[in-house]
Protein backbone atom coordinates (compact mmCIF):
# COMPACT_ATOMS: atom_id res chain seq x y z
CA UNK A 1 0.00 0.00 0.00
CA UNK A 2 1.26 3.35 -0.76
CA UNK A 3 2.07 5.98 2.32
CA UNK A 4 1.58 9.45 1.00
CA UNK A 5 4.06 12.46 3.42
CA UNK A 6 4.02 15.61 3.37
CA UNK A 7 7.48 16.79 2.59
CA UNK A 8 8.43 20.33 3.89
CA UNK A 9 11.66 21.97 2.80
CA UNK A 10 13.43 24.72 5.12
CA UNK A 11 16.45 26.32 4.70
CA UNK A 12 18.28 24.73 8.55
CA UNK A 13 15.59 24.46 10.40
CA UNK A 14 14.03 21.55 10.11
CA UNK A 15 15.22 19.80 13.40
CA UNK A 16 13.50 22.84 15.34
CA UNK A 17 10.52 23.15 12.88
CA UNK A 18 9.96 19.65 13.80
CA UNK A 19 10.22 19.93 17.47
CA UNK A 20 8.06 22.55 18.12
CA UNK A 21 5.21 20.96 15.91
CA UNK A 22 5.46 17.53 17.85
CA UNK A 23 5.05 19.80 20.96
CA UNK A 24 1.91 21.26 20.00
CA UNK A 25 0.20 18.19 18.97
CA UNK A 26 -1.40 14.98 20.69
CA UNK A 27 -0.12 11.97 19.16
CA UNK A 28 2.69 13.62 18.05
CA UNK A 29 6.48 12.46 17.58
CA UNK A 30 9.54 12.58 15.50
CA UNK A 31 10.10 9.04 14.12
CA UNK A 32 13.72 9.51 12.58
CA UNK A 33 16.43 11.55 12.01
CA UNK A 34 19.49 11.17 9.05
CA UNK A 35 22.54 12.95 8.61
CA UNK A 36 24.20 14.34 5.52
CA UNK A 37 27.44 12.32 5.05
CA UNK A 38 31.24 12.61 3.50
CA UNK A 39 28.97 13.47 -0.37
CA UNK A 40 27.01 16.19 1.07
CA UNK A 41 25.46 18.34 0.00
CA UNK A 42 25.25 19.72 3.65
CA UNK A 43 28.16 20.09 6.22
CA UNK A 44 29.00 15.81 7.25
CA UNK A 45 27.08 15.12 10.56
CA UNK A 46 24.89 18.16 10.34
CA UNK A 47 20.66 17.24 9.94
CA UNK A 48 19.49 16.15 6.50
CA UNK A 49 16.14 15.27 7.18
CA UNK A 50 13.96 14.29 9.72
CA UNK A 51 10.55 12.16 9.72
CA UNK A 52 7.84 12.77 11.93
CA UNK A 53 4.11 12.91 12.83
CA UNK A 54 1.58 15.15 13.87
CA UNK A 55 -1.50 13.54 15.60
CA UNK A 56 -0.44 10.57 14.25
CA UNK A 57 0.37 11.75 10.00
CA UNK A 58 3.47 11.44 8.66
CA UNK A 59 5.88 14.56 7.32
CA UNK A 60 9.29 14.70 6.51
CA UNK A 61 11.43 18.19 6.80
CA UNK A 62 14.85 18.46 4.54
CA UNK A 63 17.19 21.05 5.11
CA UNK A 64 17.71 21.62 2.07
CA UNK A 65 19.60 25.10 2.05
CA UNK A 66 18.04 28.63 1.08
CA UNK A 67 17.21 27.58 -2.89
CA UNK A 68 13.24 27.21 -1.83
CA UNK A 69 10.84 29.02 0.96
CA UNK A 70 7.41 28.62 2.06
CA UNK A 71 4.44 30.27 0.52
CA UNK A 72 1.12 30.56 1.07
CA UNK A 73 -0.23 27.84 -1.60
CA UNK A 74 0.41 25.56 0.68
CA UNK A 75 -0.64 25.60 4.46
CA UNK A 76 -1.69 23.53 7.22
CA UNK A 77 -5.08 23.96 8.44
CA UNK A 78 -5.64 22.81 11.88
CA UNK A 79 -9.57 22.27 13.41
CA UNK A 80 -9.91 23.74 16.61
CA UNK A 81 -12.61 22.65 18.96
CA UNK A 82 -13.09 26.02 21.27
CA UNK A 83 -11.63 29.14 21.42
CA UNK A 84 -8.58 27.95 23.96
CA UNK A 85 -7.18 25.73 21.46
CA UNK A 86 -7.61 28.48 19.02
CA UNK A 87 -5.61 31.08 21.13
CA UNK A 88 -3.14 28.50 22.30
CA UNK A 89 -2.26 27.08 19.10
CA UNK A 90 -1.98 30.90 17.36
CA UNK A 91 0.23 32.04 20.41
CA UNK A 92 2.68 28.90 19.73
CA UNK A 93 2.76 29.29 16.24
CA UNK A 94 3.54 33.06 15.94
CA UNK A 95 5.99 33.17 18.88
CA UNK A 96 9.57 34.52 18.20
CA UNK A 97 9.15 35.60 14.68
CA UNK A 98 5.74 33.93 13.46
CA UNK A 99 3.33 36.26 11.69
CA UNK A 100 -0.58 37.16 12.02
CA UNK A 101 -2.55 36.49 8.87
CA UNK A 102 -5.99 37.49 7.90
CA UNK A 103 -8.98 34.82 8.34
CA UNK A 104 -7.01 32.58 10.39
CA UNK A 105 -3.53 31.97 8.53
CA UNK A 106 -0.56 32.85 10.54
CA UNK A 107 3.09 32.19 9.12
CA UNK A 108 5.11 30.69 11.92
CA UNK A 109 8.68 30.92 12.09
CA UNK A 110 9.52 29.04 10.14
CA UNK A 111 7.73 30.40 7.07
CA UNK A 112 5.37 27.59 7.24
CA UNK A 113 1.33 28.68 6.78
CA UNK A 114 -1.30 27.40 8.77
CA UNK A 115 -4.90 27.73 9.23
CA UNK A 116 -6.08 28.17 13.04
CA UNK A 117 -9.64 27.39 12.16
CA UNK A 118 -12.46 26.59 14.49
CA UNK A 119 -14.69 23.85 13.50
CA UNK A 120 -17.80 26.10 14.40
CA UNK A 121 -16.73 28.57 11.81
CA UNK A 122 -16.72 25.79 9.23
CA UNK A 123 -20.30 24.52 10.50
CA UNK A 124 -21.73 28.13 10.26
CA UNK A 125 -20.10 28.76 6.90
CA UNK A 126 -21.51 26.00 5.11
CA UNK A 127 -24.96 26.80 6.68
CA UNK A 128 -27.34 26.20 4.64
CA UNK A 129 -29.42 29.59 5.32
CA UNK A 130 -27.31 31.75 2.82
CA UNK A 131 -27.64 35.07 4.84
CA UNK A 132 -26.58 33.33 8.30
CA UNK A 133 -23.44 32.24 6.21
CA UNK A 134 -22.52 35.20 4.44
CA UNK A 135 -22.77 37.26 7.81
CA UNK A 136 -20.55 34.73 9.71
CA UNK A 137 -17.97 35.06 6.13
CA UNK A 138 -17.99 39.00 6.59
CA UNK A 139 -17.87 38.97 10.14
CA UNK A 140 -14.21 36.72 9.56
CA UNK A 141 -12.93 38.70 6.70
CA UNK A 142 -12.78 41.11 9.06
CA UNK A 143 -10.65 39.11 11.61
CA UNK A 144 -6.81 37.67 12.23
CA UNK A 145 -7.07 35.24 14.40
CA UNK A 146 -10.83 33.70 14.66
CA UNK A 147 -13.12 34.93 17.85
CA UNK A 148 -15.25 32.48 17.92
CA UNK A 149 -17.74 34.25 20.30
CA UNK A 150 -17.84 36.92 16.89
CA UNK A 151 -18.86 34.51 14.57
CA UNK A 152 -21.79 33.36 16.83
CA UNK A 153 -23.08 36.91 17.42
CA UNK A 154 -22.98 37.05 13.58
CA UNK A 155 -25.03 34.41 12.63
CA UNK A 156 -27.83 35.28 14.73
CA UNK A 157 -27.66 38.79 12.97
Amino acid sequence: MQKITTFLWYDDQAEAAAALYTSLFPNSRVTGVTRYGEAGPGEPGSVMTVEFELDGRPYAALNGGPEFTFTEALSLQVECDDQREVDELWAKLTADGGQEGPCGWLKDRFGLSWQITPRVLLDLIGDRDRAKSDRVMAAMLRMQKIDIQQLLDAARG
